[in-house]
């Protein structure tokens, strides 16, 4: 079975860092998408960005775009998404997923596409 173990969260002040990982098991990441996702009351899940192994490329939403960096360990079978420079914005539940096969620019974003789920991880950003 595919199972995704999301961790990490915590509460850090503006500007500070934190970095979230997502333990995988039950599959191979060089054939999946590794996609991160956060939500907060009343809102929809939203893309924050997804590594694609099988086409080694990264995607990220506009919001999050050169203060998040996520990267794979294929030899401990973990993604990380390392936040830098956090925003009260960014404070969300956390939630890592994955998709059998690649990403493009036009469908990493699409929660409906990915098919396994991890927990979430809350991240609350303080002012």
């Amino acid at each position: 079975d595919v199972q995704l173990q999301a961790s990490g969260g915590g509460l850090v002040q503006v500007g500070g860092l934190l970095r979230l990982s997502c333990a995988a098991s039950g599959l191979t990441l060089d054939n999946y998408a590794i996609g991160w996702f956060r939500q907060t009351p009343g809102k929809e899940r939203e893309g924050v960005s997804c590594i694609s192994r099988w086409t080694d490329t990264t995607f990220y939403a506009d919001s999050v775009k050169g203060r998040f960096t996520v990267s794979l360990d294929n030899t401990k079978g973990t993604v990380y998404l390392e936040m830098n420079s956090l925003k009260p914005e960014d404070t969300a539940v956390y939630y890592c997923a994955a998709h059998l096969g690649h990403m493009n620019g036009r469908n990493w974003y699409r929660r409906l596409n990915y098919r396994y789920w991890g927990q979430g991880t809350l991240v609350t950003v303080s002012s």
